[in-house]
């Protein structure tokens, strides 16, 4: 992993927790959710340990980050087939990967005809699933 402004990545016990219990989520968690269940499972590891953790995991590119409907960040870790978009229901939390074929061609045309290099972009869809639109319990986060 490179440097960022939080400090250089290096491989402890807390933050291999951190990583593994993000991988081991079906869908986006909170730093605060990854925390409990870290503290649930007897591992001893900082809540700033975790946003720290979560931060690096992004900015080197190993997780994806949305906000929910308040502006809480949400994590998941990022598929080794690589960047991601996601729809996710501001109710209940479920996302769903989308096909992003299309933004990632308007990316970079974007790019061409701006004269810009190195292009990064972030998307995010929100809205209201099927079982929380029809008043039915939600809760669900998978895919």
């Amino acid at each position: 992993m490179h440097g960022t402004t939080l400090g250089e990545w290096r491989p402890t016990p807390q933050r291999a927790a951190v990583l593994q219990a993000l991988t081991a989520c079906d869908g986006f968690t909170s730093a605060q959710t990854l925390h409990a269940a870290l503290t649930a499972d007897g591992v001893v590891v900082g809540l700033t340990t975790v946003y720290r953790t979560l931060r690096l995991l992004e900015a080197s590119g190993q997780v994806d980050m949305v906000r929910d409907s308040d502006g809480e960040r949400l994590y998941r870790h990022r598929p080794a087939d690589g960047h991601r978009h996601y729809l996710l229901c501001r109710r209940c939390g479920l996302s769903l990967a989308v096909d992003s074929e299309e933004v990632e061609r308007w990316a970079v045309e974007v790019a061409r005809v701006t004269g810009f290099h190195d292009v990064d972009h972030t998307l995010e869809l929100t809205g209201v699933c099927d079982n929380c639109h029809a008043g039915r319990d939600g809760g669900r986060t998978d895919a």
